[in-house]
């Protein structure tokens, strides 16, 4: 089952795909730098009732031409089925759309990070047919950004550092830089990468750190911190005024996400959102803005 800590994982990637450029690059595996990104389905399937399913793909061009595709799975222990699924994955790939697939497995924990660099070999051992080499990002090789001022000149790799060493001890100083660097963005900026870090940092003791650093009022967000805040407001009788600028909040942040992530908002999908006065439902397209991979995935009923 996927859980929020597993979807920040490899969110991130597509909030800021460049990030595994600069990331290998220090690593000493260059790529050349993007020049367009697109996010492309992520489900494999070919016939049921075999379902297979990435947790991120994204096409990379550039000005090299060619491109690759950039497949991203987060994972959070060892698991040998995942070997020949990752086989699938990048022949599949590779059949579909013609361009060299790149898979990149990343982890929060070192054990799991080392077993998933392989390689994995399929065949029998006098010949193997296949060579499995993923590409890794953990706490074995990710930076560790405890510098407000590195932290501020990239945030998004300063919220991957965080996420990815959220059980280490040097945690909480990740966060403090963190913190402090979300300051020097955008608000939006700030919104988006507050919340993968929430979300990435799981049930981590970490999460309470970062709770409360963040301990203001983010009504909007999906985080566990707004909806402690949101229910804290209720059971104090806030004023109708406020209850209704949470909704709007709510309705706010449903667009902003779906137009981070570059879907499609109409203006019908646009008034619908920002009509509707049901917390519940607006809570409910909020998570699944999340995922959506169009905007009318938010609408329809499971």
């Amino acid at each position: 089952m996927v859980n929020s800590s597993h979807e920040a994982m490899h969110r991130i990637f597509q909030e800021d795909p460049g990030i595994f450029t600069r990331t290998f690059r220090s690593l000493g595996v260059s790529f050349p730098d993007p020049v367009a990104v697109s996010l492309l389905p992520t489900d494999l399937t070919e016939l049921k009732p075999l379902e297979r399913r990435l947790d991120t793909l994204l096409r990379v061009d550039t000005a090299e031409g060619g491109g690759y595709l950039l497949a991203v799975e987060a994972q959070g222990r060892r698991d040998v089925a995942k070997e020949s699924s990752w086989a699938y994955y990048l022949a599949h790939l590779r059949a579909k759309y013609g361009l060299g697939p790149v898979l990149l497995v990343v982890c929060q924990d070192e054990a799991t990070a080392l077993w998933a660099q392989g390689p994995f070999r399929i065949g029998p051992p006098q010949w193997p047919s296949l060579l499995v080499r993923p590409l890794v990002l953990g706490p074995h090789n990710v930076p560790v950004v405890t510098d407000a001022s590195v932290a501020a000149r990239d945030v998004p790799l300063a919220a991957f550092s965080a996420i990815t060493h959220g059980r280490k001890p040097n945690a909480p100083a990740i966060l403090h830089a963190l913190a402090t660097a979300l300051k020097s963005v955008d608000e939006e900026t700030a919104t988006i990468f507050s919340e993968l870090t929430e979300l990435g940092l799981g049930n981590t003791p970490a999460a309470q750190v970062w709770r409360d650093l963040m301990a203001v009022d983010l009504s909007f967000f999906r985080s566990e911190t707004s909806q402690r805040l949101r229910s804290e407001g209720r059971a104090e009788g806030k004023a109708e005024g406020k209850a209704e600028g949470r909704v709007e909040g709510q309705a706010e942040a449903v667009l902003l996400i779906l137009d981070r992530r570059g879907l499609l908002l109409t203006d019908e999908a646009v008034h619908r959102i920002r009509t509707c006065t049901d917390p519940d439902t607006l809570h409910h397209w909020l998570e699944r803005a999340i995922t959506a991979t169009t905007t009318e995935d938010l609408f329809t009923q499971h």
